[in-house]
């Protein structure tokens, strides 16, 4: 089972939890419709990794940087940078079918985090920034996700439950795009403005 660093502790989470169109800006750069209820997708245990490989035979994958948070008795209690891969061109062709995301969403390394560090403060005082190759590319915050955290926690118990160590992927800002083998990014996460966290990845 993969695992994730909360403060140099290894976790095992059973499963990543997302979120999905939880931006405006977001929303209508992919030209998708802003749904009426709030839209999820899991991501297995296998999905996590902690470097970013660029699944081979596919040319259309997309990074999607996210605020993600670990849940331990239904209460988030740490903070990470993540990046949600994704394949689009497979994505596009399943939503047009009326089909589900697994396959663009799901797979192996699909599910990229920085380690995770315990967090107490003002949840609406986090923001997500990505750069790469030194460019900024995705800057947003939690004052303008549609669906804040804890709701998407309320949401979410309606129909399943977390286990201690489970991520949520809280959506992502405009700004997202193709990347290559080779590309250098840089995840932040800012409380109050000052950098949080920060993680270097190389795509291979």
């Amino acid at each position: 089972m993969n695992k994730i660093l909360i403060e140099n502790k290894e976790i095992i989470p059973s499963k990543v939890f997302c979120i999905g169109r939880n931006y405006t800006e977001h929303i209508a750069e992919l030209n998708n419709e802003t749904p009426d209820e709030m839209v999820f997708f899991i991501k297995p245990n296998s999905a996590i990794s902690d470097t970013l490989v660029f699944p081979k035979g596919n040319e259309s994958c997309h990074y999607e940087a996210e605020i993600s948070f670990v849940i331990e008795q239904n209460k988030i209690t740490a903070v990470g940078f993540g990046l949600d891969l994704t394949l689009r061109e497979v994505q596009s062709k399943l939503k047009g079918k009326g089909l589900p995301w697994e396959r663009a969403k799901s797979f192996d390394k699909a599910a990229v985090f920085s380690e995770f560090k315990a967090f107490e403060g003002d949840i609406n005082e986090l923001q997500v920034q990505l750069f790469i190759n030194d460019e900024l590319k995705q800057d947003g915050n939690v004052s303008m996700m549609i669906n804040k955290p804890n709701d998407i926690i309320k949401e979410a118990n309606t129909f399943l439950s977390f286990e201690d160590g489970d991520i949520i992927m809280s959506g992502t800002p405009k700004g997202v795009g193709k990347f290559e083998i080779g590309d250098k990014f840089i995840g932040k996460i800012l409380y109050k403005n000052e950098v949080l966290i920060q993680k270097e990845f190389i795509a291979s």
